[in-house]
């Protein structure tokens, strides 16, 4: 079984922590520290949170600044149109920005805004079935 890591830099990270507790994201003690935050987005797939100086350790170039590039798109899934919406009044009322207007393509129901550390998230619902 595999797992997946994402791993983005912080500025602080008692502030990420409070970001994505209020999105309703839990965090695993076990591999958290004061530098680094181990949130749990499902059983096997985790976003480590680390503050800039501890990614630091883990990279050879620069970190990318967010105000100027986008250095990832996490996207996720929704389980419906509600819980994109609440997701994102969730997130922009905890200090998130809105990166695109919310897309409708009927099949399929997103939005994306960036955290507080300019990191762009995606949240989407889809019907399978209409894709066709």
């Amino acid at each position: 079984m595999r797992m997946i890591f994402v791993n983005l830099p912080v500025k602080d990270v008692p502030r990420s922590k409070a970001f994505f507790s209020g999105l309703g994201f839990s965090f695993n003690p076990d591999f958290s520290s004061d530098d680094t935050l181990c949130m749990i987005v499902e059983e096997n797939i985790f976003v480590m949170l680390m503050h800039e100086a501890r990614f630091k350790e883990f990279i050879i170039d620069e970190i990318s600044d967010t105000s100027k590039t986008t250095e990832v798109l996490t996207a996720l899934s929704a389980a419906s149109r509600q819980e994109v919406d609440e997701t994102l009044a969730k997130a922009l009322s905890l200090g998130g920005k809105e990166w695109r207007p919310v897309m409708d393509y009927g099949f399929m129901y997103g939005c994306s805004f960036q955290d507080p550390d300019g990191h762009v998230w995606e949240l989407a619902y889809m019907e399978p079935q209409q894709a066709n």
